[in-house]
């Protein structure tokens, strides 16, 4: 059973958002109000995804100012063409930091090709290496990528010790079982918010096993659709993950409670968090 809020209005979250841009530029106004508007929302903690080696350097120094706050330490198939020696160097320094918990985001993204396909090939395949070296899960994307996605991650799934989670899921039944095949943790952000193109995962989202299920907002990006009142500035934050969970539960037909508590565990044991909210 979940404790009350402090003034007894009901059950008090927990909730842990794994995937948050809190290094956007767009929160360079107000960042410390965004942790505290989530804290109050029951966002506990918040995972500041690392997108290249500078994002990853200053979502590390974030993490380590806030003890709501890790980090991930990757390059996005977006940055790939810059993947280097020099890159794989830094990114294993950042992975000994104790507050970064995964080596991502990485993967592949062929609806944009921002970086050359071969390029993102070989980027993503040196983080798969480098999560098992370090023990550390991998944070992976995958958007029109579906098939050589499996095939790398199932070539290095065996050695990944830490696990693996498919970061922002959009995918129907047929690619959510490919992924639970690999044993991937499937992350849920507000795309199942969306009517129009949330179809397919609204479809698959009752067949991902609870202990496998995680809450996201990829914020600032990926605002709930069906959010009212919506902000003017249609900025996504980390305090609109109660929302995410409260359709998540209706579509999968469980208490919002159970869906929080089994996201949030399944957070603390995939990342390695102390178990409990952070103070």
């Amino acid at each position: 059973m979940l404790d009350l809020d402090l003034a007894g209005n009901g059950p008090a979250l927990d909730l842990v958002d794994i995937g948050a841009n809190l290094t956007h530029d767009s929160y360079d106004r107000d960042r410390a109000d965004v942790i505290a508007r989530a804290q109050a929302a029951g966002v506990r903690r918040m995972i500041v995804t690392g997108s290249s080696v500078t994002v990853s350097l200053q979502a590390a120094a974030l993490a380590a100012s806030h003890p709501s706050l890790y980090s991930t330490s990757g390059i996005h198939p977006h940055h790939a063409q810059e993947f280097d020696e020099d890159s794989i160097a830094a990114l294993h320094a950042l992975a000994a930091q104790p507050r970064v918990v995964a080596i991502g985001e990485c993967g592949l993204d062929y609806f944009r090709d921002f970086s050359p396909r071969d390029a993102q090939a070989r980027a993503f395949a040196a983080q798969l290496e480098l999560a098992a070296e370090t023990g550390l899960p991998a944070f992976l994307h995958q958007r029109d990528a579906h098939e050589p996605f499996v095939r790398i991650v199932s070539e290095h799934r065996g050695r990944l010790s830490g696990g693996a989670v498919a970061h922002c899921f959009t995918g129907g039944p047929e690619e959510l079982a490919a992924y639970l095949d690999l044993d991937l943790y499937i992350g849920i952000t507000g795309w199942i918010c969306d009517e129009r193109r949330g179809g397919a995962l609204r479809e698959a989202l009752p067949r991902i096993p609870l202990d496998r299920l995680l809450l996201e907002t990829d914020a600032p990006y990926l605002l709930p659709r069906d959010l009212e009142p919506k902000p003017r500035d249609r900025r996504n934050e980390p305090k609109f993950l109660p929302h995410v969970l409260s359709v998540v539960a209706r579509i999968v037909g469980r208490a919002e409670e159970e869906i929080a508590r089994a996201t949030t565990r399944n957070a603390e044991t995939l990342f390695r968090l102390s178990a409990g909210a952070a103070v």
